[in-house]
């Protein structure tokens, strides 16, 4: 197919140049950035699209599919309406906005969308979800692998559970059975044994997969708990449909305050990605399970190397917001200049998604400035009181992290915290490390627990 640019096709008057062009909504970049790994997954074995393998599929130039990513310069709209077509989309007309972007239009169309701050997974078309690369790419490579293991760490609110949703959405593209299972959901009881919390695990896996529950048949207590669990798996879940099967366990860090069943479980987990691997009998069984492990802070159990599930697989770490992500979310939330906010923001909440998005939707809604926002961090009618309220009701709790966390922030990068603590603390997303030393992880933190706990 011919390489062209409907830039090309003419050159129109000064006038008609300054007025044709049309950039990217936030939206609409959305949109396409979500077709572009749907379809990089199906067709190009789950690596990203290189600009020369786009300008195949498009017919547009490398040069012009430049200027529409980048979202800075102006394009024809038929050049976007080609863009979109290629992944069996359709051009809508708040896809794009006329010229530069006109921020009073995109807070217009933003308003009917956002009624109240973002909180918990986003949707899969959401404008406001940040792609932190290389975490999607990676996860849509390997959930199509067979044995896969996945482990999804991050503290807590940094966007876990709306990049499982993507992950979830490859799955039933690919025509894949989907289990999710948050550990947050069993109550104490369910850990007062190894039996009943697998008992549980598998009840949950049965009802997510809409399965009966036929554990009676399976269960065998001669054998041994762990024993029953995987027969019931082997047997029964995996066997029910010859299609493979995602299980998502989330919230795994739950299950970390409790060592004794911890050990078995985690254990367990190994073996079945082990058994993926090996060529045994069984073995292509196996291959049909991809199990995504999502926890929020490193394990601090004594595992033994060979029976850890956290030494092997993938693992995809996310990280805080960069400036550049912010800059690109403040512009979605039609604030300008997005580089004051995003430096300003930065600086204040360490690129935390939640706080960040917290703090755009309420300058977006004129509720506060920015000064007002930088000035007011400690007071009661500071919009981050809920949370920083929540993340101080956890340190008391706990008293030996609000110990912890008192150290962290009157004696600034001088602290070097026992690894528990120090996990644990990171969990939660309240402190990060500078070398071996814990720092609080961000200004907004440092400045309110050296208040509260002082």
């Amino acid at each position: 197919m011919p390489v062209v640019s409907f830039d090309d096709l003419s050159e129109p008057s000064p006038s008609q140049k300054r007025r044709r062009g049309v950039i990217l909504s936030s939206g609409g970049w959305q949109r396409l950035q979500a077709a572009e790994y749907l379809s990089a997954a199906r067709d190009n074995g789950g690596s990203p699209y290189t600009l020369e393998q786009l300008s195949d599929r498009t017919g547009l130039s490398t040069k012009t599919l430049t200027k529409v990513r980048h979202r800075q310069k102006p394009v024809d709209q038929p050049t976007l309406a080609a863009y979109f077509k290629t992944f069996g989309l359709s051009l809508e007309a708040d896809d794009c906005i006329s010229q530069e972007p006109d921020f009073d239009t995109s807070k217009a169309i933003l308003a009917g969308l956002l009624q109240a701050p973002l909180k918990g997974q986003l949707a899969l078309d959401s404008p406001f979800y940040i792609y932190r690369p290389p975490a999607e790419k990676l996860l849509i490579k390997e959930i199509v692998q067979p044995g896969a293991l996945i482990r999804i760490r991050a503290p807590r609110q940094f966007g876990k559970t709306s990049l499982i949703a993507r992950g979830l959405s490859i799955a039933k593209e690919n025509k894949f059975r989907t289990a999710v299972v948050s550990l947050q959901l069993a109550d104490s009881g369910v850990f007062e044994s190894l039996n009943q919390f697998l008992q549980w695990l598998c009840i949950m896996v049965s009802r997510s997969l809409g399965l009966p529950n036929y554990l009676k048949d399976f269960w065998n207590p001669m054998f041994g708990s762990s024993y029953s669990c995987n027969d019931y798996f082997e047997s029964y879940l995996l066997p029910a449909d010859e299609s493979p099967l995602l299980l998502v366990l989330d919230e795994v860090n739950v299950v970390f305050n409790y060592p004794k069943i911890a050990t078995d479980f985690l254990g367990m987990l190994r073996a079945w990605y082990e058994r993926s691997r090996h060529n045994t009998e069984g073995s292509e069984l196996w291959q049909k399970l991809r199990l995504v492990i999502v926890y929020s802070t490193d394990v601090f159990l004594p595992l033994n190397v060979n029976q850890s599930p956290f030494n092997v697989g993938l693992l995809i770490a996310l990280s805080a917001f960069t400036q550049e992500q912010v800059q690109e979310l403040a512009l979605r939330y039609g604030l300008t200049p997005t580089e004051t906010y995003a430096s300003e923001l930065v600086r204040l909440v360490g690129g935390n998604p939640y706080l960040t998005q917290l703090a755009l939707f309420h300058l977006s809604q004129q509720n506060v400035t920015l000064d007002q926002l930088l000035e007011n961090v400690t007071t009661p009618d500071c919009i981050f009181e809920s949370h920083l309220r929540q993340q101080l009701w956890y340190l008391e709790e706990h008293p030996e992290l609000k110990e912890a966390m008192q150290q962290v922030v009157l004696h600034p990068n001088k602290v070097e915290l026992h690894p528990i603590k120090a996990f644990k603390l990171q969990g939660v997303g309240l402190i990060r490390f500078q070398n071996q030393f814990a720092v609080a992880s961000c200004e907004l933190y440092q400045m309110y627990f050296s208040h509260v706990l002082s």
